[in-house]
């Protein structure tokens, strides 16, 4: 059962997520941040996941294309301005149907024993850029991704 927390106090800028992974920091790390993993788990189930690139290092950039199964595209992407191996990464993230509307999110993850405590900070520009961000579904897909995520790392370790 997994423990997703997803925080979005109203008439704040930011959403927190918090969820535990039954992995080592460092295989969640490798998992978020590999482009071969990325594929595996990030986005909806029933689309697909093009990246068109992922460089996870400070001033690297990231742009996905996540094709769903009615056939509609939506694109992402965004900089990576840090990524300390196991910790985490903090990085942009647009969504290109709405562009200008960037926010930055922290990625941190904190061993606990042989399990991993992932924790996503995200701030955006205004209390409407949220709000939108909530009403839009989002923690339909990041359920599935996250669920997708755990899945992928019980063939890692």
């Amino acid at each position: 059962m997994s423990d997703l927390e997803v925080i979005a106090e109203p008439g704040r800028q930011d959403i927190v997520v918090r969820r535990s992974f039954d992995a080592p920091r460092d295989v969640v790390f490798k998992a978020m941040t590999d482009p071969r993993y990325l594929a595996q788990w990030w986005g909806m189930k029933e689309s697909e996941l093009h990246i068109d690139r992922f460089e996870p290092r400070p001033g690297g950039s990231w742009r996905v294309v996540e094709k769903a199964a009615d056939g509609g595209e939506y694109a992402f992407h965004g900089v990576f301005h840090d990524v300390t191996a196991p910790e985490g990464f903090t990085q942009t993230f647009e969504f290109e149907g709405q562009p200008g509307h960037v926010l930055l999110e922290t990625h941190s993850l904190e061993s606990e024993g042989d399990r991993t405590r992932y924790t996503s900070y995200s701030v955006f520009q205004s209390v409407e850029d949220r709000d939108g961000m909530v009403e839009s579904g989002m923690e339909t897909g990041l359920t599935e991704s996250m669920d997708a995520l755990e899945a992928l790392l019980r063939t890692m370790t």
